[in-house]
């Protein structure tokens, strides 16, 4: 779990939510000009965007109400210092001190992001970070920034994805201001860029009013390792933290931007790299930038899987399969980043980290309830989230998380094209509406992150893969009729729902997949309705192909099965007749008056006289309690549900050969004398159609059927409902299922939505 004090918060940048007032006297930067091209999406550009300007005060009161109580927002440059230098614009550092205020009203803890890419245009027109001087400049704005906000504000952070900024505005001409420089120039910018970093951490320090603490927040995707084998994590972790970019898109690196920063040098293999194409640096430029910061920020959204390899590099990328999701931008959806990013990164930098941005854009849109449905946002949320909790659990030090961002906004060089927000923006109106999301958002704030579905057991359907049984008296209809996968001529009985011992299912598809359902049973209870397992699995869905005629035979209950078999339940079943000949009959009861009697007619074999008959058609139900002897006779096809035992006592096997075991004694022990009166046979012919139609209540549990021909939803309010399909198909909850499928549907899962042609047999533990 995340520490109490975890710093759970949004972030944004002034550029692309604030917009322009009249008289505002904001100076222009790099992205003015470069918009005014017209390049951007038609010609879209930021004067307006969110209007934060001028509805900052209803933006921080609805920040209040969906539980932010810490902001990471950028102070544009060129507002507070139109020129880059020398005079401030009063009515610009206002506003920030406006917002500042506004902030704390709302109980919102301000963290000032310095550079978030709006460099002045006089400053551009100067050489921009090519120009050493940029160091100083942007030395003399930190310096302005720690004298008028230190006082109020205690976190700052200087630089924000330098690989953005330099990468994508001065190499690949994407971003402000479009340009394509030599690799000289982009390593002498960057340099200055680290070099105005460490200047500004002096600046800050000197200037400040109190103590603070400063970080700084590069990017960059991360290196996931293919598996958990040690020899993948390593090639990842090499990967990371090494320098193999295309030479076309070199920026995107974690050390050559960090290495400097924390460790006070470029990395080895960075040098190599690059080879003629570096400049000099001084020592007394590396001291600058080595400044001592309080944390690392990271702003991390996707990854990229890598595996060992015996090659030069050590590995090798893994392609992401068919149809690896992705956001509405494009960018692969890879939760682990949130692990492997600040693990790998804290192993090699030993400070504290900050998850500075990460975020999901999406194909947002207001539906006709007036509400803004980000289903796949919170997946995603709650997916990376349980990652980096695992990282926190395992002793990586990140301090908090910044969720990116608040409102729907300019996103640079896509425009309006993409919605990151967990407010939905109208651009044309400025109508701000919540989304799902910031609902889900708030409560993983309120609750330290404890509404992750990583601290609960996940409630999926559970699919199961029935277990076989091969006896004498089986036949050919488990493979014929329901299709399933098993070879013989015998196969009696399939095992479709079964945590036992002897015939354990094993959960298909899922986060479950591959466990036995005994095992999910004791690792998660809270599927199953408890908080922790209450012995074994307690019920038992068989189908039974009944070839030839089965013994007779009696089950015991459970206060007899507790004592002579080692703690077993008792057994009591009920049969569901799926299919049978002509005139067929099921052997249920027996006609002895007294125990000696009983004993008596067992012992002289004079079984017809003992047994009754009971005649059955298709779709009869018919309940067998313990005590009570029973068989199932040939031609019989039946789904039985029972409590999870596998204790039978034969009474007679029709003198089979080889001859089984016989239980005559236990028999005549546990038969309830004298017999219970005949039993009733439901028939099921008549029901309703689209209703649940109860067939038995029982202590152990209740079954019902039902005939589909229709979509109707119905509620799981049990400890879990198994379903079997017994005759057609159609779909559960989005899943297709025919005949033969068997699932559970656990504790807490909600209404379940069926649609389709089928029958089912629905049941339930404890006939509650």
């Amino acid at each position: 779990m995340f520490k109490k004090d975890f710093v759970w918060g949004v972030a944004s940048s002034a550029y692309q939510i604030e917009g322009r007032a009249e008289n505002d006297g904001c100076g222009r930067c790099i992205w003015d000009d470069y918009l005014d091209t017209g390049i951007v999406n038609q010609g879209q550009n930021a004067q307006v965007t969110c209007d934060h300007i001028h509805h900052y005060k209803e933006d921080f009161a609805l920040m209040r109400a969906m539980g932010v109580k810490h902001y990471r927002f950028s102070i544009n440059w060129s507002r507070v210092l139109p020129e880059g230098t020398g005079k401030v614009n009063e009515v610009g550092l206002q506003f920030y001190k406006d917002l500042v205020r506004e902030m704390k009203k709302n109980g919102i803890t301000p963290y000032i992001t310095l550079f978030h890419w709006d460099f002045p245009v006089a400053l551009e027109e100067k050489g921009g970070w090519l120009n050493p001087e940029s160091v100083n400049w942007f030395a003399e704005y930190a310096a302005l920034i720690a004298e008028h906000f230190s006082e109020e504000c205690e976190y700052f952070i200087t630089l924000n994805e330098p690989q953005c900024f330099i990468g994508l505005g001065y190499l690949r001409e994407f971003h402000a201001p479009g340009k394509h420089l030599p690799d000289r120039d982009l390593l002498s910018m960057i340099h200055h860029a680290l070099m105005a970093h460490g200047a500004a951490v002096k600046a800050m320090r000197k200037a400040a009013k109190r103590p603070i603490k400063i970080g700084y927040a590069p990017t960059c995707g991360v290196a996931l390792p293919a598996s958990d084998r040690e020899e993948d994590i390593a090639a990842a972790k090499k990967r990371y933290l090494g320098m193999n970019e295309e030479r076309d898109n070199w920026t995107w690196t974690v050390t050559w931007f960090v290495d400097p920063v924390v460790l006070g040098t470029y990395p080895e293999e960075g040098k190599a790299y690059f080879g003629e194409a570096l400049p000099e640096f001084s020592r007394e430029d590396m001291e600058l930038i080595h400044q001592p910061i309080d944390f690392l920020g990271q702003n991390i959204y996707n990854g990229y899987q890598v595996k060992a390899a015996d090659n030069e590099l050590g590995y090798e990328y893994v392609k992401n399969g068919d149809g690896f999701p992705k956001t509405a931008c494009g960018w692969p959806q890879t939760p682990t980043c949130l692990y492997w990013g600040p693990k790998f990164l804290y192993e090699r930098y030993k400070l504290p980290i900050y998850i500075t941005e990460n975020g999901m854009s999406c194909h947002d849109i207001v539906t006709d309830d007036g509400k803004v449905h980000d289903n796949d946002r919170i997946q995603f949320l709650d997916k990376y989230l349980n990652e980096l909790q695992r990282a926190v659990e395992e002793g990586v030090p990140v301090e908090g998380y910044f969720l990116w961002t608040f409102l729907d906004n300019f996103e640079w060089d896509k425009g309006y094209n993409e919605r990151f927000g967990l407010v939905y923006v109208d651009y044309a109106t400025q109508k701000r509406t919540v989304k799902d999301s910031a609902y889900w958002y708030k409560k993983v704030m309120e609750t330290g992150g404890e509404i992750l579905s990583g601290n609960h057991c996940k409630r999926e359907m559970l699919f199961l893969e029935p277990v076989f049984k091969e006896v004498v008296w089986g036949g050919t209809r488990l493979r014929e009729q329901f299709g399933y996968p098993v070879e013989g001529d015998h196969i009696g009985e399939c095992w479709g729902i079964s945590g036992h011992k002897n015939g354990d299912c094993r959960i298909t598809g899922g986060i479950y997949d591959g466990m036995q359902l005994s095992q999910v049973y004791e690792q998660y209870p809270e599927l199953f309705g408890g908080k922790e397992a209450q012995g074994q699995f307690p019920l038992l869905v068989k189908i039974i192909d009944a070839s030839d005629k089965l013994s007779i035979q009696v089950h015991p209950d459970d206060a007899y099965a507790q004592v002579h078999e080692n703690g077993s339940l008792g057994k009591t079943e009920c049969w569901y007749v799926l299919d049978c000949p002509e005139g067929a009959e099921l052997v249920i009861g027996h006609n002895a008056q007294t125990r000696e009697e009983l004993i008596q007619m067992i012992e002289e074999n004079r079984y017809e006289e003992l047994i009754r008959r009971v005649p059955v058609k298709k779709g009869d139900f018919i309940q067998i309690e313990p005590g009570t002897i029973h068989a199932i006779t040939e031609g019989l096809l039946i789904l039985e549900t029972q409590q999870s035992s596998d204790i039978t006592y034969r009474v007679y096997d029709y003198d089979r050969q080889p001859p089984r075991p016989l239980h005559v004694r236990q028999s005549m022990e546990v038969t309830t004398v004298p017999g219970i009166p005949r039993q009733q046979v439901l028939s099921t012919a008549s029901c309703p159609k689209n209703e649940l139609v109860e067939l038995i209540s029982c202590d152990f549990y209740k079954v019902w059927k039902l005939d589909l021909t229709s979509a109707i939803s119905i509620p799981q309010a049990y400890d879990f409902m198994q379903i079997s399909v017994v005759e057609g198909e159609g779909v559960i909850n989005g899943t297709f299922v025919q005949k033969g499928t068997h699932l559970i549907v656990p504790c807490d899962y909600g209404n379940v939505d069926l649609s389709g042609t089928m029958q089912l047999i629905i049941s339930v533990p404890g006939g509650r």
